[in-house]
């Protein structure tokens, strides 16, 4: 176990080779690494992550599905989030592309918002690509005109 207090939450990872492959990597890091259950989405960060003050949630009437794969990283930042970030890549690990650090401010919130969240931005994020991309392919065609 790691004394920086480093510990990674992993959601959806439905490939149990892939998990596998994941959390044997987080685990030679030193990482700590919590494999949440489907039924994670209800739970407040800082309860998924063990910390001091947070209870169980109620019952949710209502049901969440979130299929993509999500990484929540507590306690890893600056160059240490760079170097394992590098050492993923030069492991041949696919990218997770829902992945965030743990703040002060999102660890009151529900997974189920923070997957929201994530979701919105990385949408907002691809079209913004997206439309950087169609304006060049523009300019490229004016300027080859």
């Amino acid at each position: 176990m790691n004394n920086k207090g480093e510990h990674i939450l992993l959601y959806q990872f439905r490939d149990q080779g892939r998990l596998e492959a994941v959390t044997g990597f987080l685990h030679r890091m030193g990482i700590r690494v919590t494999v949440l259950p489907d039924d994670a989405w209800k739970e407040k960060i800082g309860f998924l992550l063990g910390s001091r003050g947070f209870a169980a949630a109620k019952a949710e009437e209502e049901e969440f599905s979130f299929p993509h794969e999500v990484m929540l990283m507590q306690n890893i930042r600056n160059k240490r989030l760079d170097k394992m970030l590098a050492a993923w890549k030069e492991a041949g690990l696919a990218p997770v592309i829902y992945k965030a650090v743990v703040t002060p401010f999102n660890t009151l919130w529900t997974l189920k918002r923070l997957c929201q969240t994530m979701e919105k931005e990385h949408g907002a994020v691809t079209r913004a690509i997206s439309e950087h991309e169609e304006q060049k392919a523009l300019s490229e065609d004016i300027i080859d005109e």
